[in-house]
């Protein structure tokens, strides 16, 4: 933990420098929102996952969010009602919930039979013959809606939001959709809560067929890449696959790795004239079918897994995100505890992000920022103020890029 040298407790902790949750669900408790201005963490980068809850987001970001014009400021300089990040993405775990117009003749809306058919192909059945109960089911589930419907409103959203990042987003091998609620339980059902997630259901046998996951993925991953726009990116059981995933869409844009001589070389022949430019004088950025900065948020992969992304060639760039919530749910287990210290030794010190992946805007999020930031600069060796300052700086890079 970090002490006082002198008093040997507990180091008061260094709001005042600024904490930035990297990843965060507020609007899916919309009643918690009001309690923003009052939270002593600065910022949160609040991600949108469903239907239900990408205006919610705009909403919140219409009240509460970062003006353009306080980029490249100090954060006490913000005003107090600037507090969060938007982030518009369509989650693995309802991806289920989207078709590929091709598949159907171009069609915006799939009548029963078309989205019962629909539901059995996208869902992992050991069968082909449906019975009549998972037929009532798939019936019952959300009406699809399209792949290009969606990321037509998620690049509106983008446009009408500059700072906005693309979230949550990714691949999960192992989440099985919930139960259909009975519609005579609706009115049992927690009024604060946005409609949509699990809330407490069963979970069915049914898992998302990992290639349809994978093309809403790489469509996002693509979309993130035209607006030049920062992703955060879910990854469970599936580290592989994703980093699978992202490499398909940076080949043929890896950086040239040059040795010292090179370099060395390189500069010496440098001449500004011919780089290109467009013709008010900037150089050109063209886009491009990967993101320009990626979060693995609550990252779980092991350090050998993490040290791919590691590679200079990778023209994107990478960060990971812990948080008390997941990455400390076990944490009385000491090999867990261990092989933790060594993931986040293994990420490099300006690669950093403290997320909270909390549900409820408030003290308890304040509390396991808080957890978690202790918990990374005691791992890495910092004193706290030196950890809140360096997590800091890489929350604006992460989200702003060069223009923070």
């Amino acid at each position: 933990m970090t002490l006082d040298n002198e008093t040997g407790k507990l180091q008061p902790f260094p709001w005042h420098l600024g904490v930035y949750d990297a990843h965060c669900h507020p609007t899916d408790t919309m009643s918690s929102i009001s309690s923003l201005p009052e939270m002593k963490a600065r910022i949160l980068t609040v991600m949108a996952t469903r239907t239900q809850d990408q205006e919610l987001v705009a909403q919140t970001a219409d009240k509460y969010g970062i003006k353009s014009g306080s980029i490249g400021s100090t954060p006490n300089s913000w005003g107090k009602e600037e507090r969060m990040i938007p982030c518009f993405g369509w989650h693995p775990w309802f991806s289920h919930q989207m078709f590929d117009k091709d598949t159907y003749g171009d069609r915006d809306t799939l009548d029963e039979e078309a989205k019962i058919s629909h539901y059995q192909l996208v869902l992992s059945l050991k069968h082909d013959d449906l019975s009549q109960e998972e037929r009532r089911l798939f019936a019952s589930l959300p009406d699809p809606r399209p792949f290009s419907q969606f990321l037509k409103q998620t690049k509106s959203y983008l446009e009408r939001y500059p700072l906005a990042l693309v979230g949550e987003i990714g691949l999960d091998r192992s989440f099985r959709i919930p139960e259909v609620r009975p519609p005579e339980s609706e009115n049992n059902r927690d009024g604060s809560l946005t409609p949509g997630g699990r809330e407490g259901r069963k979970l069915s046998p049914y898992r998302v067929q990992i290639l349809h996951q994978k093309k809403l993925f790489k469509a996002q991953l693509n979309l993130a890449g035209e607006m030049q726009r920062a992703v955060s990116i879910h990854g469970v059981q599936a580290h592989g696959l994703v980093f699978e995933t992202l490499q398909e869409t940076w080949k043929g844009h890896e950086k040239q790795v040059l040795s010292k001589r090179q370099k060395k070389k390189q500069a010496e022949n440098y001449n500004p004239v011919a780089e290109i430019e467009d013709k008010d004088g900037k150089k050109q950025n063209s886009p491009k079918p990967f993101p320009p900065r990626i979060c693995l948020h609550s990252y779980s992969g092991n350090p050998e897994a993490f040290k791919q992304y590691l590679n200079p060639a990778i023209p994107a760039e990478i960060y990971a995100s812990f948080s008390t919530a997941i990455n400390l749910s076990d944490r009385h287990d000491s090999a867990a505890s261990t092989a933790l210290e060594c993931l986040i030794k293994t990420v490099p010190d300006d690669r950093l992000l403290v997320e909270s992946d909390l549900h409820t805007a408030g003290l308890q999020m304040d509390d396991h920022l808080e957890d978690m930031v202790r918990r990374l600069c005691e791992i890495k060796g910092w004193n706290l103020n030196e950890g809140v300052e360096q997590l800091g700086r890489n929350w604006k890079r992460f989200v702003f890029g060069n223009r923070g």
